[in-house]
């Protein structure tokens, strides 16, 4: 009887310092806490392995809405007794709205006799062109169809250069597919933007990637992939720079094709450089002959610092302003002449074509 109560009280003993030291390594180590692990598990425990780095989720979120275009054209041969050839050519395209609305390139759909929109659950859908813009080579079709999935956007996203991006589109007619790269270089969202001035990043795009989704790691929309980089030398072989119209850009342009049916610039007429002087600006070199610019009395050398209530930093932003403003609208330039302090009103024209 008495070594069965001494080994009972060795045994209650032993316990109670396995759940003291329990105890100990749950006050010790917080990622114990919550879990349902007995004191005796703790010894057990293995150590987990860390989840893998995954974009699944942000393709899961943005891939329902980018769509395969297919555009026929049909081309008539001048030579008597040939028959008519269709061309088909194939790009990509983002579902902006749930209204219908889906931003392309417009080199994908120009001189369409026929545009057919596949989504990714194989329906088919033909297309309206709303309207396009070939500076920034983008169009706006219409679809008509309901409970379509929009792709995830963010007003206030802007790109930085490093941020890691992923590229959806239908590459030669393969199927959806995703390429993953960073943004290399930024360029700005205003409408006098030039295609050299666009996203550049190094995710792959290949014919049919054109007017597909470039997307942050969230899944969010970040711009419209335009096109690979090239130059007239076809002996270099240059690859990683890819270009992407800034989603900031493209939305503006969208919407402006979708209520006026083209995107009207404001025009100035001037070539113009970034200021050095201690006034930032840009500085005037060259007035177009008839312009606004000209008749308004602006001159070679006049330093521009502020238009309305807007100070400028550049040229870029300074440009900016002028394509954003209505055609026939008076906007007030300040400007540095000759050690002079000059406001000088300009009505800003549209841009010629």
């Amino acid at each position: 009887m008495l070594k069965i109560i001494q080994a009972l009280k060795f045994i209650f003993r032993s316990a109670s310092y396995g759940v003291m030291l329990a105890v100990v390594l749950l006050l010790l180590v917080p990622d114990f806490r919550g879990k349902n692990i007995s004191p005796w598990q703790i010894f057990n425990l293995t150590e987990q392995k860390p989840q893998p780095l995954s974009y699944a989720k942000a393709v899961r979120l943005a891939g329902p809405a980018v769509v395969n275009i297919y555009s026929e054209d049909i081309q008539v041969d001048p030579i008597y007794g040939r028959q008519p050839r269709k061309v088909t050519r194939l790009g990509s395209g983002v579902i902006m709205h749930n209204q219908g609305y889906i931003l392309t390139n417009f080199h994908v759909v120009q001189s369409a006799d026929l545009i057919v929109v596949v989504l990714q659950r194989g329906q088919e859908l033909h297309a309206e062109l709303i309207g396009y813009d070939t500076l920034t080579d983008l169009a706006v079709l219409k679809v008509q169809a309901s409970n379509l999935p929009v792709i995830p956007q963010s007003s206030t996203l802007t790109a930085q250069v490093g941020d890691v991006v992923l590229a959806i589109g239908n590459p030669l007619n393969l199927g959806q597919t995703v390429t993953q790269g960073i943004v290399s270089a930024t360029g700005q969202s205003g409408l006098s933007t030039s295609y050299l001035q666009f996203l550049q990043m190094d995710a792959a795009i290949n014919e049919g990637n054109s007017g597909g989704a470039l997307i942050n790691s969230n899944g969010e929309l970040v711009g419209i992939n335009s096109r690979k980089f090239t130059q007239a030398n076809s002996n270099l072989n240059i690859q990683g720079i890819f270009f992407a119209v800034p989603y900031q850009l493209a939305h503006k342009i969208m919407l402006k094709i979708i209520e006026h049916g083209r995107v009207i610039r404001g025009w100035l007429g001037v070539e113009a450089n970034d200021s050095v002087a201690s006034l930032k600006g840009f500085v005037i070199g060259a007035v177009t002959p008839n312009s606004p610019a000209m008749k308004a009395g602006l001159k070679s050398g006049d330093v521009v610092y502020q238009i309305d209530d807007i100070p400028l930093q550049n040229v870029k932003q300074g440009l900016d302003v002028v394509a954003e403003a209505t055609p026939g609208s008076v906007l007030n330039f300040r400007v540095s002449r000759d050690n002079q302090q000059l406001v000088i009103p300009v009505t800003i024209a549209e841009v010629p074509n």
